[in-house]
């Protein structure tokens, strides 16, 4: 039997390209979009799609029961750069969004939850290079913070309640079909559309800044397969580290210039270098490739390949 689904957020980067995968995979009237507004999008057009505050517990119970959900994604959230200009909104979203479909969950309401959390709940202090499972995890930002608070519940959700939730902690994400939503690894996407526009590009990060970044096709299949594997494959119900590939903005403009010759950038880093400086620049995810065998398929060359062909 298919899943009934909810994606709250589902007109953001992820959550964009989520629901079309979702919709393919279950059926268009099994996949309810939703969103604190309705855009005229894809993503709305394509299917059902309801209008829903992701701080109202209410809003989001009447549609749980209207459309007998089983399975809630929850993508809304408030991304690392935008959140350090709102703190206290970002905290207020980030985490009252999260205990609301918990309490779902504990009520047996819905049956499991995909909550996304970020490579953010790592801090300067974390080991840089091939950051592992388990480490020192103190975040310096808005964002990390309340992404690894979330995790801290989901694990007492299932340890306590036996809330069946499940996340990965996404690294920089790449993606042609949506632009850029307000995060530190955003030059990576951005730097797309400059080269094919402009020819050329000022990263707001130093050049040798490297940090893990995967393709959005990449993270997309990671998400639908981990609410895919058995409950008993997963064994970490914080959240799992997920790696693909990773780059300093040199190397991604050296690929870039293999397909646009004239293409040049400059460097000139802002408030959002020191948010990349207390991130990892590798990830060990050796736990989720053995517990429910998650493998990528992009590299750099590859994405770089894909992004143009889809740009131009």
């Amino acid at each position: 039997m298919n899943p009934k689904i909810l994606i709250i957020g589902a007109c953001g980067q992820i959550g964009t390209e989520l629901t079309q995968k979702l919709r393919k995979l279950y059926g268009t009237e099994n996949v309810i979009a939703s969103d604190i507004r309705k855009l005229n999008t894809d993503v709305v057009n394509s299917g059902p799609f309801e209008v829903v505050n992701a701080l109202d517990f209410n809003q989001i119970e009447h549609l749980v029961e209207v459309h007998q959900i089983t399975d809630i994604y929850l993508m809304a959230a408030l991304l690392s750069a935008t959140a350090e200009k709102n703190p206290a909104f970002a905290w207020d979203l980030n985490m009252n969004s999260l205990f609301h479909v918990l309490n779902l969950a504990k009520a047996q309401k819905i049956k499991k939850i995909f909550w996304p959390s970020s490579i953010a709940v790592f801090g300067p202090t974390t080991p840089k290079e091939n950051t592992p499972q388990y480490t020192v995890m103190e975040p310096s930002t808005v964002y990390g913070i309340s992404k690894q608070a979330g995790e801290r519940w989901c694990e007492y959700y299932h340890n306590i309640y036996g809330v069946d939730v499940r996340s990965i902690r996404y690294p920089g994400l790449i993606s042609w079909s949506t632009p850029p939503g307000g995060g530190t690894t955003d030059y990576a996407v951005d730097i797309f559309y400059k080269a094919i526009a402009d020819k050329k590009y000022e990263c707001f990060l130093s050049s040798e800044t490297k940090m893990p970044m995967m393709y959005m096709d990449d993270a997309i299949d990671a998400t639908i397969n981990i609410m895919k594997a058995p409950a008993e494959e997963i064994k970490i119900h914080s959240s799992y580290n997920l790696a693909a590939m990773s780059f300093t903005p040199t190397e991604i403009a050296a690929e870039i210039k293999k397909h646009i010759p004239e293409f040049e950038i400059t460097y000139n880093p802002d408030f959002r270098q020191k948010i990349a400086d207390s991130w990892p620049a590798s990830i060990d995810d050796s736990s989720a490739r053995e517990d429910w065998g998650w493998n990528h398929k992009f590299d750099l060359e590859t994405m770089t390949k894909d992004m143009i062909e889809h740009l131009s």
